[in-house]
């Protein structure tokens, strides 16, 4: 619902702007509360340095699922969290 404030949100203008590309609501608003926490450069310059999850330990990948916000990640073996972190 545009207009509406959802105070969950960090950053409701890049939320938006994520939903209107195309990104679910999940997916929107874990980019923008990372955005808005870390600086949006800062989110930017993510991508390219995680490696391969298979070569990830299984704690690795919780904090990793932890920190991008995925639910029930403590219960997944490490199969289900690689196909999991790989969807997000």
């Amino acid at each position: 619902m545009p207009g509406k404030k959802n105070p969950s949100l960090k950053d409701p203008e890049l939320y938006e702007e994520l939903r209107d590309d195309g990104a679910s609501k999940q997916k929107a608003a874990r980019i923008s509360n990372a955005a808005a926490n870390k600086g949006r450069s800062a989110v930017g310059r993510k991508g390219g340095k995680a490696g391969d999850y298979d070569d990830w330990t299984v704690p690795q990948l919780k904090a990793k699922a932890k920190e991008i916000g995925l639910a029930g990640y403590s219960a997944k073996k490490k199969s289900e969290l690689i196909s999991a972190l790989r969807s997000s």
